[in-house]
């Protein structure tokens, strides 16, 4: 959902997504002569509260306890901000204040007021679910002293850490109670106790459960700790083996069928591990289509042989061949492996070169060469990119190679920050330990947004080699807005701990992750205001572009 909201010189849109509201403030230049900041309070009228929301940053010299976080006493110095507190299916008024004065002793400026209601889990026949992501966090560290979730009593970290997204997963195979449904999955890692427990729960109530899972058997291999786990479970008699496959069979989808009709799919880019769930940022996003649900079963039927790559190549490039102009109204899809990497990672570039206003990728391996040419290329669109790691200086050589290009690389706060509390990943996952996610978003806050999410990296491998599948979604705003404020949170959260570590100055040198000095507290006159109104700026650019001026 979004709302706009002008009075006077003020304009503020608020961008709402399930879990997230996005806010986007625009002022006029005259006006932000004297501007500290921005205070939010929040009314929930679905719950009878109303507050001043926090912020982490204070000015300094200011008295220690909760009132001094408070955005009223300690605004936020930005001109775009989310609140990641937000419930879904909520109903919010965002009160914005522009503050002036001085520190201890702030004036309200001009004010709007702005109504929104969250987004639900389940957005029509979309359902969207995104995981915290973030366990090296304060708020973790606070709360759960950076304990593994399996040291913390009721369950309440892995709650906390899951966010609705096993909870989704669980009830999608848990709809299977009877033997008029059938259930057929593509999986890659799969050893997550309890959702190998729905299944065999779902095959012994009388449904159909069909599983094909890798067995890839490299170093990094998953097939013995799935053989392991499926052998514990009992689920021997459910599961076909993957093992022709030219490298990795990546899926992560359950397609679910009533009477023998595909009735939907779950699909998205989360492992079926305890890291996949609760570790890394990761996604599950289900589907209530016939059509598409049918393709995916067409897809799994052909799998399911467990044929080479080579043979499977020729039928999945018909279903349906590289698009060749923007994506059709509606949901569609894209599978692999198929016949060379070029054609399908060039369209993905050309989607990147003919945004508007703005793109936002998520990169857990990496950047490929084909999309960062893109990336490289002079253009007019704000382009986002947020990385698990800064792998090869990549990170360096995207935001160096047009000054519109805004990366955000995952870190965690180190010990001796402040009074900032050192953060953990809590060994959660052995490779992509911050972002996980795979999606693309093409002018996500114009009314014909562009979404592409699923289980590929935009990478050669997992078009041409790969087993893989990516939805492609035109046209759907809610959607769009869900997954935009999910970026946003993570991009803001690990952009501020980048900040705090030094990068080496050759784009091809290792990562130097020694703390630097960075921004404690909040400034105490306009000066952070200039840089939001230097013509042509990426910040200039953001300004515009969130608060839809």
């Amino acid at each position: 959902m979004r709302e706009q909201v002008s009075d006077g010189p003020l304009r503020v849109r608020a961008t709402a997504g399930n879990n997230v509201v996005l806010l986007g403030m625009d002022l006029a230049e005259p006006d932000t002569a004297g501007l500290l900041g921005f205070a939010v309070e929040r009314t929930d009228h679905t719950e009878g509260e109303r507050y001043w929301l926090p912020n982490a940053l204070t000015f300094d010299g200011a008295p220690a306890g909760p009132q001094s976080l408070l955005s009223v006493n300690s605004p936020v110095q930005t001109f775009r901000w989310g609140d990641y507190t937000a419930k879904p299916d909520h109903d919010y008024t965002y009160r914005v204040v522009a503050m002036k004065g001085r520190p201890g002793a702030l004036q309200s400026g001009h004010e709007v007021s702005l109504r929104v209601r969250t987004e639900g889990l389940r957005l029509g026949e979309h359902t969207v679910v995104f995981n915290r992501g973030a366990a090296a966090s304060q708020l973790y560290a606070h709360r759960f002293h950076n304990r593994r979730p399996d040291q913390v009593a009721h369950r309440e970290a892995y709650k906390w850490l899951s966010r609705g997204l096993e909870e989704a997963l669980l009830a999608f195979i848990g709809q299977a109670q009877d033997s008029s449904w059938t259930l057929r999955g593509a999986l890659y890692q799969f050893t997550y106790p309890p959702v190998l427990q729905a299944l065999r729960i779902a095959a012994d109530s009388g449904a159909d459960v069909r599983l094909v899972v890798d067995m890839d058997t490299s170093a990094d291999g998953p097939r013995e700790k799935n053989l392991a786990a499926i052998d514990t479970a009992g689920l021997g008699d459910l599961v076909i083996r993957r093992e022709h496959c030219a490298a990795i069979a990546h899926n992560k989808f359950i397609v679910a069928l009533k009477d023998r009709a595909p009735v939907a799919v779950w699909t998205g880019s989360t492992n079926i591990t305890e890291g996949g769930v609760f570790g890394h940022s990761n996604l599950g996003h289900a589907v209530r289509d016939r059509g598409l649900a049918g393709d995916y079963l067409a897809y799994w039927e052909q799998l399911s042989s467990d044929p080479t790559s080579a043979a499977l190549r020729p039928w999945v490039g018909a279903h349906p061949a590289v698009p060749t102009t923007t994506p059709p109204p509606g949901t569609s899809h894209l599978f692999s492996p198929r016949r060379g990497s070029g054609a399908l990672l060039d369209w993905y570039a050309g989607l990147i070169r003919s945004a508007s206003s703005s793109v936002f990728l998520t990169a857990a391996f990496g950047v490929t060469e084909r999309l960062r040419t893109a990336f490289l290329e002079d253009g007019d669109a704000l382009r986002y990119v947020l990385m698990d790691t800064a792998r090869g200086g990549i990170d360096l050589q995207i935001r160096n190679g047009d000054p519109d290009n805004q990366v955000s690389v995952g870190a965690a706060v180190p010990a001796g920050f402040g009074r900032w509390l050192e953060e953990s990943t809590l060994d959660l996952n052995d490779h992509a330990k911050f972002i996980h996610t795979k999606f693309l978003l093409i002018d996500p806050l114009s009314d014909d947004p562009t979404v592409i999410t699923g289980s590929a990296n935009f990478s050669p491998d997992s078009v041409s080699s790969n087993d893989e599948n990516m939805l492609v979604i035109q046209g759907n705003t809610a959607v769009a807005d869900t997954y935009l404020t999910e970026f946003m949170r993570l991009f803001t959260h690990y952009e501020f701990r980048h900040a705090l570590q030094k990068r080496a100055p050759n784009p091809g040198s290792a990562v130097r992750a020694q703390p630097v000095t960075a921004r404690r507290h909040l400034t105490p006159d306009d000066s952070w205001v200039h840089r939001w109104y230097e013509p042509g700026s990426p910040r200039e650019k953001e300004r515009h572009l969130f608060a839809g001026t």
